[in-house]
């Protein structure tokens, strides 16, 4: 009895592992699959790469596949306001979003450049110290001295547009944009002049 205990324990085992195997597989992105997606559904606005289009949208080459996960999924239920995001994010599965994630998260972006000479110094000063006597915390201290953020929870922030960080600040200001109560803590004591400046500052970071 104890040997055929033993073995349908090590069947059960071996089932067990092999089913985890195929588990892992088939939650493996499709790099492919994603490229499809993003030439066949965002390359309008974001360019079938994520790379530097548009400056009222964001560069997602390079961004972290868990952040961009988390933010498709958050269009699609609607905790993250966009109509045209949400109407792109709506038909999309959770293993497409892995997918298109993790195709973006695959390329390298081209670094950026801060247009306006006369305010990177304010920029600077803010995103390394923060605004002391406002409590307003660096932003370095989430999204790291050069920009690389951290999966899943703070966004690789290195090269942005600057203007599209600038609407996202202004939108966390007003509660327009109400998915992270930490950045609508940190914009709302912050004025224009000064988003305007780290985020500039934000463009040629690296």
């Amino acid at each position: 009895m104890k040997t055929v205990a033993f073995l349908l324990s090590s069947l059960l085992l071996a089932a067990t592992a092999h089913a985890n195997e195929a588990a892992a597989a088939s939650a493996k992105p499709d790099l492919a699959k994603g490229g499809a997606i993003s030439s066949q559904v965002c390359a309008a606005c974001h360019t079938a790469d994520g790379s530097r289009g548009s400056p009222a949208n964001p560069i997602l080459q390079g961004q972290h596949p868990e952040y961009l996960a988390k933010q498709l999924a958050e269009f699609k239920s609607g905790k993250r306001k966009n109509a045209v995001m949400s109407g792109m994010a709506a038909p999309l599965s959770e293993e497409d979003i892995r997918n298109v994630s993790a195709f973006y998260a695959g390329k390298t972006a081209k670094p950026g450049f801060a247009k306006n000479k006369a305010t990177v110094m304010l920029g600077e000063k803010i995103y390394r110290g923060g605004i002391a006597e406002r409590n307003v915390p660096a932003c370095a201290g989430c999204h790291g001295p050069t920009g690389s953020g951290l999966p899943a929870q703070y966004p690789r922030l290195g090269g942005q547009h600057g203007d599209y960080v600038e609407a996202q600040m202004t939108a966390f200001r007003s509660g327009a944009r109400a998915n992270n109560p930490v950045m609508t803590t940190v914009a709302a004591k912050m004025n224009d002049a000064e988003i305007k400046a780290v985020s500039d500052y934000i463009a040629g970071l690296r």
